[in-house]
Protein backbone atom coordinates (compact mmCIF):
# COMPACT_ATOMS: atom_id res chain seq x y z
CA UNK A 1 0.00 0.00 0.00
CA UNK A 2 1.20 3.45 -0.68
CA UNK A 3 2.90 5.35 2.33
CA UNK A 4 0.22 8.50 3.68
CA UNK A 5 2.16 10.79 3.10
CA UNK A 6 2.88 10.13 -0.78
CA UNK A 7 0.77 12.78 -2.92
CA UNK A 8 -2.12 11.58 -4.69
CA UNK A 9 -1.08 13.55 -7.63
CA UNK A 10 2.13 14.32 -9.47
CA UNK A 11 2.78 16.24 -12.28
CA UNK A 12 6.38 16.23 -13.73
CA UNK A 13 8.08 17.30 -16.60
CA UNK A 14 10.95 13.80 -17.88
CA UNK A 15 13.15 13.21 -20.09
CA UNK A 16 14.35 9.86 -18.75
CA UNK A 17 13.98 7.07 -16.11
CA UNK A 18 15.35 8.95 -13.25
CA UNK A 19 12.89 11.51 -13.95
CA UNK A 20 10.07 9.14 -12.67
CA UNK A 21 9.63 8.93 -8.45
CA UNK A 22 11.39 5.18 -7.52
CA UNK A 23 8.79 2.11 -7.59
CA UNK A 24 5.86 4.65 -9.41
CA UNK A 25 4.02 1.21 -10.82
CA UNK A 26 3.30 0.17 -7.94
CA UNK A 27 1.25 3.27 -6.92
CA UNK A 28 0.14 5.11 -9.39
CA UNK A 29 -1.44 5.71 -12.53
CA UNK A 30 0.88 7.10 -15.53
CA UNK A 31 -1.04 9.53 -18.11
CA UNK A 32 2.06 10.76 -20.49
CA UNK A 33 2.08 13.47 -22.60
CA UNK A 34 5.25 12.35 -25.77
CA UNK A 35 6.21 16.36 -26.50
CA UNK A 36 9.40 14.93 -28.58
CA UNK A 37 11.67 11.81 -29.38
CA UNK A 38 9.76 8.10 -27.90
CA UNK A 39 10.18 5.59 -25.39
CA UNK A 40 9.63 1.93 -26.04
CA UNK A 41 9.00 -0.64 -23.62
CA UNK A 42 7.06 -3.64 -22.89
CA UNK A 43 3.75 -3.75 -21.91
CA UNK A 44 2.18 -7.26 -20.56
CA UNK A 45 4.50 -9.16 -22.89
CA UNK A 46 4.42 -7.07 -26.18
CA UNK A 47 7.14 -4.64 -27.06
CA UNK A 48 5.18 -1.26 -27.54
CA UNK A 49 6.57 2.55 -28.58
CA UNK A 50 5.24 6.07 -27.77
CA UNK A 51 6.29 8.54 -30.13
CA UNK A 52 5.85 12.80 -30.42
CA UNK A 53 2.77 14.08 -30.93
CA UNK A 54 1.21 10.84 -28.84
CA UNK A 55 -0.70 9.73 -25.68
CA UNK A 56 0.39 7.10 -22.92
CA UNK A 57 -1.48 5.61 -20.23
CA UNK A 58 0.10 2.92 -17.80
CA UNK A 59 -2.12 1.12 -14.93
CA UNK A 60 -0.36 0.80 -11.61
CA UNK A 61 0.71 -2.82 -11.06
CA UNK A 62 0.98 -3.57 -14.80
CA UNK A 63 3.52 -5.62 -16.21
CA UNK A 64 5.88 -3.51 -17.48
CA UNK A 65 9.29 -3.58 -18.26
CA UNK A 66 12.26 -2.52 -20.51
CA UNK A 67 12.20 1.09 -20.74
CA UNK A 68 13.99 3.01 -23.30
CA UNK A 69 14.01 6.67 -23.63
CA UNK A 70 15.72 7.96 -26.98
CA UNK A 71 18.32 10.70 -26.58
CA UNK A 72 16.18 14.02 -27.32
CA UNK A 73 12.91 12.30 -25.14
CA UNK A 74 10.77 15.12 -23.75
CA UNK A 75 6.74 14.70 -21.87
CA UNK A 76 4.85 15.48 -19.53
CA UNK A 77 3.67 13.16 -16.84
CA UNK A 78 0.79 12.95 -14.35
CA UNK A 79 0.59 10.53 -11.86
CA UNK A 80 -2.54 9.57 -9.96
CA UNK A 81 -2.38 7.01 -7.11
CA UNK A 82 -4.11 4.24 -7.58
CA UNK A 83 -6.86 4.25 -5.23
CA UNK A 84 -8.01 7.40 -5.46
CA UNK A 85 -8.31 6.99 -8.92
CA UNK A 86 -10.34 3.97 -8.82
CA UNK A 87 -12.67 5.59 -6.13
CA UNK A 88 -13.55 8.19 -7.95
CA UNK A 89 -14.71 6.55 -11.67
CA UNK A 90 -17.49 8.33 -12.51
CA UNK A 91 -19.40 5.86 -14.34
CA UNK A 92 -18.74 1.74 -14.29
CA UNK A 93 -20.31 0.96 -17.53
CA UNK A 94 -17.76 3.48 -19.51
CA UNK A 95 -14.80 2.65 -17.37
CA UNK A 96 -14.75 -0.57 -18.01
CA UNK A 97 -14.74 -0.44 -21.56
CA UNK A 98 -12.26 2.35 -21.49
CA UNK A 99 -10.19 0.67 -18.87
CA UNK A 100 -10.12 -2.25 -20.97
CA UNK A 101 -9.66 -0.83 -23.83
CA UNK A 102 -6.28 0.83 -22.08
CA UNK A 103 -4.87 -2.00 -21.10
CA UNK A 104 -4.68 -3.17 -24.21
CA UNK A 105 -3.51 -0.12 -26.53
CA UNK A 106 -1.76 2.42 -23.69
CA UNK A 107 -0.97 4.45 -26.57
CA UNK A 108 -3.44 6.59 -28.78
CA UNK A 109 -2.70 8.83 -30.99
CA UNK A 110 -4.04 12.90 -30.90
CA UNK A 111 -6.62 13.39 -33.75
CA UNK A 112 -8.00 16.41 -32.08
CA UNK A 113 -5.85 19.49 -33.35
CA UNK A 114 -6.43 21.05 -29.74
CA UNK A 115 -5.79 17.87 -28.02
CA UNK A 116 -2.50 18.14 -26.78
CA UNK A 117 -3.48 21.67 -25.26
CA UNK A 118 -7.06 19.70 -23.66
CA UNK A 119 -4.27 17.18 -21.81
CA UNK A 120 -2.15 19.28 -20.33
CA UNK A 121 -5.05 22.10 -18.87
CA UNK A 122 -6.33 18.92 -17.78
CA UNK A 123 -3.28 18.06 -16.02
CA UNK A 124 -3.05 21.55 -14.41
CA UNK A 125 -6.34 21.78 -13.37
CA UNK A 126 -6.28 18.78 -11.51
CA UNK A 127 -2.89 19.32 -9.99
CA UNK A 128 -3.74 23.12 -9.08
CA UNK A 129 -6.83 21.52 -7.49
CA UNK A 130 -4.67 19.05 -5.69
CA UNK A 131 -2.31 21.74 -4.30
CA UNK A 132 -5.03 23.65 -3.18
CA UNK A 133 -5.16 22.47 0.59
CA UNK A 134 -6.61 24.88 2.27
CA UNK A 135 -10.04 25.10 0.13
CA UNK A 136 -12.85 25.24 3.20
CA UNK A 137 -14.30 21.59 1.02
CA UNK A 138 -10.76 20.08 -0.45
CA UNK A 139 -11.27 16.95 -0.15
CA UNK A 140 -15.23 16.78 -2.01
CA UNK A 141 -13.60 19.46 -4.59
CA UNK A 142 -10.88 17.42 -5.33
CA UNK A 143 -12.89 14.20 -5.54
CA UNK A 144 -15.09 16.04 -7.77
CA UNK A 145 -12.31 17.09 -10.17
CA UNK A 146 -10.89 13.73 -10.42
CA UNK A 147 -14.30 12.89 -11.83
CA UNK A 148 -14.07 15.63 -13.69
CA UNK A 149 -10.75 15.03 -15.74
CA UNK A 150 -11.51 11.19 -15.94
CA UNK A 151 -15.02 12.45 -17.87
CA UNK A 152 -12.68 14.69 -19.69
CA UNK A 153 -9.84 12.02 -20.88
CA UNK A 154 -12.71 10.24 -21.64
CA UNK A 155 -14.32 12.81 -23.86
CA UNK A 156 -10.57 12.88 -25.91
CA UNK A 157 -10.62 9.87 -26.66
CA UNK A 158 -14.05 8.26 -27.80
CA UNK A 159 -13.24 8.73 -31.11
CA UNK A 160 -10.27 6.17 -30.99
CA UNK A 161 -12.31 4.26 -28.83
CA UNK A 162 -14.98 4.22 -31.75
CA UNK A 163 -12.53 3.02 -34.70
CA UNK A 164 -11.30 0.89 -32.90
CA UNK A 165 -14.70 -0.62 -32.40
CA UNK A 166 -15.64 -0.19 -35.80
CA UNK A 167 -12.74 -2.82 -36.42
CA UNK A 168 -15.61 -5.35 -35.84
CA UNK A 169 -17.00 -4.66 -39.43
CA UNK A 170 -13.96 -3.84 -40.89
CA UNK A 171 -10.77 -5.13 -39.44
CA UNK A 172 -9.24 -8.58 -39.99
CA UNK A 173 -10.59 -12.25 -38.02
CA UNK A 174 -7.72 -11.10 -34.84
CA UNK A 175 -8.77 -7.41 -34.85
CA UNK A 176 -12.25 -8.76 -34.81
CA UNK A 177 -11.77 -11.13 -32.45
CA UNK A 178 -10.37 -8.77 -30.05
CA UNK A 179 -12.70 -6.20 -30.10
CA UNK A 180 -15.43 -8.99 -29.42
CA UNK A 181 -13.32 -10.36 -26.55
CA UNK A 182 -13.03 -7.17 -24.48
CA UNK A 183 -17.09 -6.25 -24.96
CA UNK A 184 -17.78 -9.94 -24.27
CA UNK A 185 -15.47 -11.32 -22.29
CA UNK A 186 -17.68 -10.38 -18.87
CA UNK A 187 -19.91 -13.28 -19.91
CA UNK A 188 -18.86 -15.40 -22.92
CA UNK A 189 -15.38 -17.34 -21.69
CA UNK A 190 -15.27 -19.88 -24.29
CA UNK A 191 -13.60 -19.42 -27.89
CA UNK A 192 -16.40 -21.41 -29.28
CA UNK A 193 -18.57 -18.10 -28.83
CA UNK A 194 -16.19 -16.28 -30.46
CA UNK A 195 -15.29 -18.60 -33.24
CA UNK A 196 -18.97 -19.15 -34.04
CA UNK A 197 -19.49 -15.23 -34.18
CA UNK A 198 -16.34 -14.71 -36.51
CA UNK A 199 -17.74 -18.25 -39.03
CA UNK A 200 -14.62 -20.34 -38.43
CA UNK A 201 -13.37 -23.22 -35.99
CA UNK A 202 -12.07 -22.75 -32.34
CA UNK A 203 -8.83 -24.52 -33.59
CA UNK A 204 -7.73 -21.88 -36.57
CA UNK A 205 -8.82 -18.49 -34.18
CA UNK A 206 -6.66 -19.81 -31.67
CA UNK A 207 -3.73 -20.48 -34.42
CA UNK A 208 -4.75 -16.78 -36.02
CA UNK A 209 -4.08 -15.15 -32.32
CA UNK A 210 -1.13 -17.35 -31.64
CA UNK A 211 0.26 -16.66 -35.48
CA UNK A 212 -0.34 -12.72 -34.22
CA UNK A 213 0.49 -12.09 -30.97
CA UNK A 214 1.75 -14.91 -29.15
CA UNK A 215 -1.07 -15.20 -27.39
CA UNK A 216 -3.90 -17.90 -28.11
CA UNK A 217 -7.79 -16.78 -28.38
CA UNK A 218 -8.64 -18.33 -24.78
CA UNK A 219 -5.48 -16.86 -23.47
CA UNK A 220 -6.55 -13.02 -24.40
CA UNK A 221 -10.04 -14.17 -23.05
CA UNK A 222 -8.89 -14.91 -19.94
CA UNK A 223 -6.85 -11.67 -19.78
CA UNK A 224 -9.74 -9.98 -20.61
CA UNK A 225 -11.71 -11.82 -17.88
CA UNK A 226 -8.82 -10.93 -15.23
CA UNK A 227 -9.11 -7.52 -15.81
CA UNK A 228 -12.63 -7.33 -15.63
CA UNK A 229 -12.60 -8.91 -12.44
CA UNK A 230 -9.86 -6.82 -10.78
CA UNK A 231 -12.10 -4.06 -11.76
CA UNK A 232 -14.90 -4.90 -10.36
CA UNK A 233 -13.55 -6.04 -7.60
CA UNK A 234 -11.84 -2.76 -7.06
CA UNK A 235 -15.55 -0.95 -6.98
CA UNK A 236 -16.47 -1.66 -3.33
CA UNK A 237 -19.74 -0.82 -3.78
CA UNK A 238 -20.49 -4.50 -5.41
CA UNK A 239 -20.26 -7.68 -3.69
CA UNK A 240 -19.28 -10.55 -4.44
CA UNK A 241 -22.53 -12.17 -5.41
CA UNK A 242 -23.42 -8.58 -7.58
CA UNK A 243 -20.39 -9.44 -9.30
CA UNK A 244 -20.98 -13.00 -9.58
CA UNK A 245 -24.49 -12.03 -11.01
CA UNK A 246 -23.08 -9.77 -13.73
CA UNK A 247 -20.44 -12.40 -15.04
CA UNK A 248 -23.49 -14.69 -14.92
CA UNK A 249 -21.55 -17.43 -13.05
CA UNK A 250 -24.54 -20.41 -12.27
CA UNK A 251 -22.96 -19.81 -8.44
CA UNK A 252 -20.73 -17.81 -5.91
CA UNK A 253 -18.76 -21.24 -5.24
CA UNK A 254 -17.97 -21.74 -9.28
CA UNK A 255 -17.07 -17.71 -9.41
CA UNK A 256 -14.79 -17.66 -6.44
CA UNK A 257 -13.13 -20.73 -8.11
CA UNK A 258 -12.71 -19.23 -11.08
CA UNK A 259 -10.99 -15.92 -9.96
CA UNK A 260 -8.59 -18.35 -7.95
CA UNK A 261 -7.44 -19.79 -10.98
CA UNK A 262 -6.97 -16.38 -12.60
CA UNK A 263 -5.53 -14.18 -9.53
CA UNK A 264 -4.23 -16.93 -7.27
CA UNK A 265 -6.62 -15.91 -4.69
CA UNK A 266 -10.31 -15.73 -3.86
CA UNK A 267 -12.34 -12.39 -4.71
CA UNK A 268 -12.55 -11.91 -0.75
CA UNK A 269 -8.48 -12.67 -0.48
CA UNK A 270 -8.08 -10.19 -3.33
CA UNK A 271 -10.15 -7.46 -1.58
CA UNK A 272 -8.42 -8.06 1.50
CA UNK A 273 -5.17 -7.63 0.37
CA UNK A 274 -6.24 -4.24 -1.19
CA UNK A 275 -7.15 -2.87 2.21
Amino acid sequence: MPHKEEPKVILIEIAGRNDLPDHFQDHYHTHLLCHRGSIRFVFNDQEMECRSGEFLFWFAESKLSSLQFSKSFKATALLVEKDFLNSNLPDQGWSINALLHSRVYPVKALHARNGKQKILSNFKWLYDRFLEADHRFYKEALNLQMQLFILEMWHIFANEYERRKHSLQTGTLYEQFMQLAQEHCTTEREVQFYSNQLNITPKYLNQICKQTSGITASGWIQRFARERIIILLENKKLNISEIADKMEFGSRSFFTRYVKKLLGATPSEYRSRMS
